[in-house]
């Protein structure tokens, strides 16, 4: 699957707590194309990581259907979907999650030793995962050697080197600089238009979201299209 339209049918999640029902997203409908790059905004609270999680198929909605391409993620057992997340799905965090005592080289091939891929064979996707974030003469270094933009480089790296369909990433920015983090935000600009990569992109800051190619708003569990004024204010906060 190098490509795949991601469906969400009339999606609602609910947590309990006790005996208390916490209604968290209320009947989302939503389709991502394939190749597209979705930014999508709200307050805190507002559901968002619980959205991504649903369509990154980590979690599971109360009702409803998430399909990606032709298969059924939300109906898909424990076992199934942890295989299809690994073939599919690339995860980018705000915190990077590298692990300290690994150097780049070696956190990026993290995912790649649950393949049957050969040490030859993961040499090179490491290489060129490195390579297309622009940290081919990093391999080597640990991330304390690095900046935070480098790092979160690195995870972009790491979530890529698999070649999965369709990227996630969860306030990507929102642990970087002003400089750092325009860095990012143009990197999967480039990875969504260059290597037709599914975005998904959480996000508070109206700057990150108006590099995407469309954005939704999520409030109180409500998902909405955003308000034209809203996206052309984004835009112009990045002109």
């Amino acid at each position: 699957m190098n490509q795949a339209q991601i469906q969400i049918d009339r999606v609602s999640k609910v947590y309990h707590r006790d005996s208390i029902e916490i209604p968290v997203l209320k009947d989302i409908n939503l389709t991502v194309s394939p190749g597209e790059y979705l930014a999508l905004m709200g307050p805190s609270g507002s559901g968002k990581t619980t959205l991504l999680n649903l369509m990154a198929g980590i979690d599971k909605p109360t009702s409803g259907r998430i399909l990606v391409g032709d298969q059924e993620v939300s109906s898909m057992g424990e076992g199934q979907l942890a295989r299809w997340r690994a073939d599919h799905v690339g995860f980018i965090f705000q915190l990077y999650n590298l692990i300290p005592v690994l150097t780049a080289f070696e956190n990026v091939e993290l995912p790649l030793l649950l393949t049957r891929l050969s040490r030859k064979e993961r040499r090179e996707h490491v290489k060129t995962a490195l390579s297309i974030v622009g940290l081919g003469d990093r391999m080597d270094h640990y991330p304390r050697q690095l900046s935070g933009g480098q790092e979160q480089r690195v995870a972009i790296a790491r979530a890529i080197v698999a070649d999965p369909a369709i990227l996630v990433a969860d306030e990507p920015t929102g642990d970087l600089d002003a400089k750092s983090a325009d860095e990012i935000l143009e990197l999967l600009k480039r990875l969504s238009s260059e290597f037709q990569k599914t975005i998904v992109m959480v996000t508070h800051d109206p700057k990150a979201a108006a590099v995407a190619r469309r954005m939704v708003h999520l409030d109180k569990g409500v998902l909405s299209p955003a308000a034209p004024r809203e996206m052309a204010d984004a835009r112009g906060m990045r002109s």
